[in-house]
């Protein structure tokens, strides 16, 4: 007999109740792109049986997820009672940490804004951010008192424990490498917690909120004091093993060139981001510069400086990612300001060729992003919406 020892990648079965959470979260998928479904509309839809639809409908409107629609009379027989998600059927909260500000936003259901804060910061360490999502927690959950709350997602800039690299350079705040964090915060707000990369919860805000949404396969490179970029493959998130994939920042595309404070030379991130912007204004890298008016005579030598030094660099990333990815199209937003921002990207044209470089494509191999300076907390709120209603196929499929 062959030993079972050594066979490291097993898929094996699934219990009653994983099987019941998947179910529910078909169901809430069906009616969340159909908008309103019936129960027969369901069955079919979904392959389950009629008393397996059944029985999650009940339960699924006895929990206030479902709103339940007047009989349509169609025909003979029994009319078809109309079913959809309830927009208050459940709230998520979610948060952009980043170096100057923190925002705060409050989904339902559906993914409307119910509420909404920016609070003013400067680099926050873990502690000192704390109390402060805790008050806008308290505050969120404070206008809707008998609300059913799903979880809080915090996005904040990465990578996540990578010695050299999480707590180094513009980018880096104290105290968020800690392994514990996400515990400590669930503790702390007594909802589950999410952590996740600000330029994956930004795909995530664009795919929902913005000009993405009707992409399956599409980068969201997402500039802020650092560079990021999020991956949405296959209709999905794709945030690597340890949620670390699209820190392109830290790929080297210039050999020999500037000194990264990750220990590396040539980084994309010290071409491409806040902090190098302000290096060739002269500034320090941790300046906040969105209350900036940088068409003042006093930034244009410093602008075109950087521009001339960023627009290689970036189109030489976006060769990589398209010939790598075979994207859609690649999204690009972040903090810098509108104006260079649009410069930025009007100046990567012509883009070098790729196999991108196609005349049939439906969209521009590179487009600016419209979900706004909110785009990151609106996609770590999504995520626990869409934890909470989208199917769990890891649930079904789960390797040793």
């Amino acid at each position: 007999m062959k030993s079972l020892q050594n066979t490291r990648t097993v898929t094996t079965g699934t219990n009653a109740e994983h099987a019941r959470l998947h179910n529910r979260r078909v169901i809430l998928e069906a009616i969340r792109l159909g908008g309103r479904l019936t129960r027969a509309d369901l069955t079919r839809l979904t392959s389950l049986t009629a008393q397996t639809v059944s029985n999650i409908v009940a339960e699924l409107e006895q929990e206030g997820m479902l709103l339940v629609h007047a009989a349509e009379k169609i025909g003979r027989g029994q009319p078809p009672v109309p079913l959809s998600i309830n927009p208050d059927g459940g709230y998520a909260l979610g948060f952009h940490v980043a170096q100057h500000s923190i925002i705060g936003v409050m989904l339902d259901l559906l993914g409307n804004t119910r509420a909404q804060v920016t609070l003013a910061v400067n680099y926050p360490s873990f502690d000192q951010a704390l109390p402060l999502i805790l008050e806008t927690v308290t505050a969120f959950r404070r206008q809707l008192p008998r609300g059913r709350f799903l979880g809080v997602g915090v996005a904040l800039p990465g990578p996540f424990s990578v010695e050299g690299m999480t707590a180094v350079g513009p980018t880096a705040m104290s105290g968020w490498d800690e392994a514990d964090i996400a515990l400590r915060l669930q503790q702390a707000v007594g909802l589950p917690v999410l952590l996740e990369n600000d330029a994956t919860a930004a795909t995530m805000g664009e795919r929902l909120h913005g000009i993405a949404s009707d992409l399956q396969h599409f980068v969201h490179l997402f500039i802020g004091s650092g560079l990021g970029a999020g991956l949405y493959l296959g209709n999905r998130l794709y945030s690597g093993h340890w949620h670390n994939a699209g820190e392109i920042g830290h790929m080297t595309v210039v050999p020999g060139g500037k000194a990264c404070h990750c220990g590396n030379h040539g980084c994309l991130e010290r071409y491409i981001s806040i902090a190098a912007l302000l290096e060739h204004l002269g500034q320090r890298a941790d300046q906040d510069i969105s209350a900036w008016d940088m068409r003042e005579p006093r930034f244009t030598a410093g602008v075109q400086a950087w521009l001339d030094e960023a627009v290689p660099a970036l189109r030489q990333a976006i060769n990589i990612l398209e010939s790598l990815l075979d994207p859609q199209t690649i999204l690009i937003s972040g903090f810098l300001p509108a104006a260079i921002l649009g410069r930025l990207v009007d100046s990567l044209e012509p883009l070098s060729r790729s196999i991108s470089s196609r005349g049939d494509r439906e969209y521009p191999r590179l487009q600016l992003g419209t979900a706004g300076p909110d785009a990151v907390a609106l996609g770590a709120a999504a995520l626990m919406i869409l934890a909470e209603i989208s199917p769990d196929y890891e649930a079904l499929l789960k390797p040793e």
